[in-house]
């Protein structure tokens, strides 16, 4: 009888701190009572890019936000970005809950990153009128490169440019007039991107090689744990179940899923 009661005890408390650990958890990433998912938006699809239909996004990222919100069992409300430093800047500050973005090292110190769901790669598409066909051969002088502002990928440009330098841009739109109007001469952005682009502007074409591999990855304000294993198990879930390889197809990607996490 006592060792009954005593298992009955201690069933109690597992479950009482299973109970309590879910509601610290939800309380910090489902603090209004909705999920607030940061996406980043622009003209085309890409791994991480969402368009938007009727103001409503459409994208890899918003079906791994759904597929979230529907393990939660709570609303969903995305938030759009034109880039995504603004996301990062938001979820920094609170005012959303969760956001899907690359990883870098300037982002690690002020967001908190869970699982990569995808990888990826950084080039340049350059206009007819540039000579390069290559990584390398962006990198001379008199090359005016653009990149969006407060991004990994500009970042990682600005890094690895050593005969030239990039200037930041607030869009992909405001990107792709500067190469149509002849005011920039390459643009970064990731592989999977840039051909829609190409098509946009008559002559243009990506380049060989890659400046930057870089993992794309879901991500919470920091000094949020319980959030943070709540969203690392969500995405090694999404990764062994196929949740992530559906979204990826069903936006037409071929790209391999993200290893598990070790």
């Amino acid at each position: 009888m006592k060792i009954l009661k005593t298992c009955g005890l201690l069933l109690t408390l597992l479950v009482a701190n299973g109970a309590s650990a879910n509601e610290s958890a939800m309380k910090e990433l489902n603090p209004t009572g909705k999920l607030r998912v940061a996406l980043v938006f622009a003209p085309s699809m890409s791994i991480f890019f969402v368009v938007k239909e009727n103001d409503k996004p459409r994208g890899v990222t918003a079906d791994l936000a759904g597929a979230l919100g529907k393990k939660l069992n709570v609303p969903v409300e995305a938030v759009l970005f034109p880039n995504s430093g603004l996301a990062v800047d938001a979820l920094e500050a609170g005012n959303v809950d969760v956001a899907f973005m690359p990883v870098d090292e300037e982002r690690k110190k002020r967001i908190a990153f869970g699982p990569n769901y995808v990888l990826g790669e950084s080039t340049y598409m350059v206009t007819a009128a540039s000579p390069a066909k290559t990584v390398d051969e962006v990198d001379r002088a008199g090359m005016r490169v653009i990149g969006i502002a407060n991004t990994t990928t500009i970042r990682a440009a600005g890094r690895t440019l050593k005969n030239t330098t990039i200037s930041p841009v607030t869009s992909v739109e405001e990107a792709v007039a500067a190469l149509r109007d002849g005011k920039a001469d390459a643009f970064a952005l990731s592989r999977d991107s840039l051909p829609t682009y190409v098509k946009q502007v008559p002559g243009s074409r990506m380049v060989d090689g890659a400046f930057q591999q870089i993992g794309i990855a879901i991500a919470v304000a920091r000094g949020k744990p319980a959030a943070l294993a709540v969203v690392t198990e969500f995405m090694d879930e999404a990764k062994k179940s196929g949740v992530v390889r559906r979204a990826l197809d069903a936006a037409g990607y071929e790209v391999p899923v993200a290893p598990l996490t070790q």
